[in-house]
């Protein structure tokens, strides 16, 4: 068997050689199956391997498509939607650009410290193709995109999420468009998304026209020109920098699956030391920091709670950042029985639940709106707080019944949370018969030891207010 990306070079020889492939995308989809975690975790030896070949196949003369994008997963605020810009990057930015036969090199926030962000600029300038997802906004991107169009004339392409607003005065501007399914992508869509995405770049290659703005509007601007000297070296540079990045992201996303939390956060903390100001790489930190409860849980939390800090969780709109803080103080509460704890955690969970009406937030502030309803002397605030559960409940099994019911629910990563959330919730609404079926619907999944060890402590905690009949 080769692994390869679809079209790329490795699926090529291996073809030519009559020998089964499964290309890189398909390894991610399938990636939570153990045999298929073990094939990816060398991945990014393939990737080199890759790289390799098509060195010796394509000769010195290779193009170069530079890709400039976040990294992890992303809030989109103007839809309020969790992003997994990586699924993006491996299930349709890389094998397009590799089967169009450049050498794909991302960077953008992977390569932004100090003296690299000269060698950014270099790139910007030299590259062949640049691609610039400017999904969710990302203020780099978008600033990196602005630097190309005032340095090249052609061979620049915007491409972003579906439902994301275009910023700026892009909307004039030809963008490629695909669509993420919760926050991952489909593999029908993933598969139209590349297929589109190769034949605009077979188009661009052959028929450069101009598609900077800055060019358009000022014909009689001049490229400027820059030496060759050193160049080969800024691409070997920052190949090997985004190599020993993504080596140990996906390091730290082995750990996090397999539930080894320490593990986890001590991987995620020194990719924060590379990035401090990436948020994605802070929540996870904290996360896996507060979830190892090491040295000891109440240590392990408030510990979790100093890494968001700098994240500002009181004014923050980001529903993760609000997640993330509800989770640690529902399990300071526990700990220290202190009702202001409590409600800290409900404020967090119940403004992320406004922000982006997404089930984690609402199941959680529903389940600590409950306790706090158990704990009130007042009887019409108790009263007040079972209502707002119920309502709160009520919207979340709308919402992911029509999710659970939709086309493209087969191709969601996160079939087994929707299938918990109903369940949990169906317990609490006193619908049990229907509980009962997406529990069963949640264990066919196969979750993993700690999926199934969190859904069962929040059953727990459901049950023990709603008792079933008989």
């Amino acid at each position: 068997m080769v692994i390869g990306t679809e079209g790329g070079k490795c699926e090529f020889a291996a073809k030519q050689r009559g020998l089964p492939v499964i290309t890189k995308a398909d390894l991610r989809l399938k990636r939570p199956n153990p045999t298929y975690r073990l094939l990816w975790q060398p991945l990014n030896l393939y990737d080199s391997l890759n790289r390799i070949i098509g060195a010796f196949v394509m000769g010195d003369a290779q193009k170069i498509c530079f890709v400039v994008m976040g990294f992890g997963k992303k809030t989109d605020y103007e839809s309020g939607r969790l992003l997994d810009l990586d699924a993006t990057y491996e299930a349709i930015i890389q094998p397009a650009v590799e089967t169009s036969g450049y050498r794909c090199i991302r960077a953008n926030e992977i390569l932004h410290s100090g003296v690299i962000d000269v060698r950014m600029y270099e790139m910007l300038l030299r590259a062949d193709l640049v691609v610039a997802d400017i999904s969710t906004g990302n203020v780099n991107a978008v600033y990196e995109l602005g630097v190309r169009h005032a340095l090249r004339p052609f061979s620049t392409i915007v491409m972003k999420e579906k439902q994301g607003k275009l910023h700026f005065d892009l909307d004039h501007t030809a963008t490629f468009m695909y669509e993420h399914l919760g926050e991952d992508i489909g593999s029908r869509e993933a598969k139209r998304a590349q297929a589109d995405l190769g034949a605009l770049i077979g188009d661009i290659s052959e028929n450069p026209r101009p598609d900077s703005p800055v060019y358009t509007y000022i014909p009689f601007l001049r490229q400027p020109t820059f030496t060759d000297e050193e160049f080969e070296k800024v691409l070997v540079d920052a190949e090997e920098a985004q190599e020993k990045f993504s080596t140990l992201l996906t390091k730290a996303e082995e750990a996090a699956d397999a539930s080894d939390h320490l593990t986890a956060a001590k991987k995620f903390k020194a990719l924060l030391e590379m990035r401090p100001q990436n948020p994605y790489l802070r929540q996870q930190t904290a996360l896996h920091t507060y979830k190892s409860k090491q040295p000891s849980e109440p240590l392990a939390l408030m510990r979790a709670l100093t890494i968001l800090e700098p994240l500002e969780p009181e004014k923050s709109n980001d529903p993760e950042t609000l997640g993330l803080s509800g989770a640690i103080y529902k399990r300071l509460w526990s700990h220290n029985d202190d009702p202001a704890t409590l409600d800290q955690a409900i404020q967090y969970y119940e403004k992320g639940f406004e922000l982006r009406g997404d089930y984690y937030n609402g199941e959680n502030a529903a389940t600590c709106i409950e306790v706090r309803a158990g704990l009130q002397e007042d009887e019409n605030e108790a009263l007040y707080d079972r209502m707002t559960a119920k309502k709160i409940r009520t919207t979340i099994v709308e919402e992911l019944l029509s999710v659970a019911d939709s086309a493209e629910f087969a191709e969601r990563s996160d079939q087994v949370w929707v299938y918990a959330t109903l369940a949990n919730c169906l317990f609490a609404l006193g619908q049990n018969v229907d509980a009962q079926k997406f529990e069963t619907l949640f264990f066919e999944q196969k979750p993993a030891d700690w999926q199934q060890e969190t859904y069962q402590t929040e059953k727990d905690k459901v049950l023990k207010v709603h008792k079933p009949e008989g």
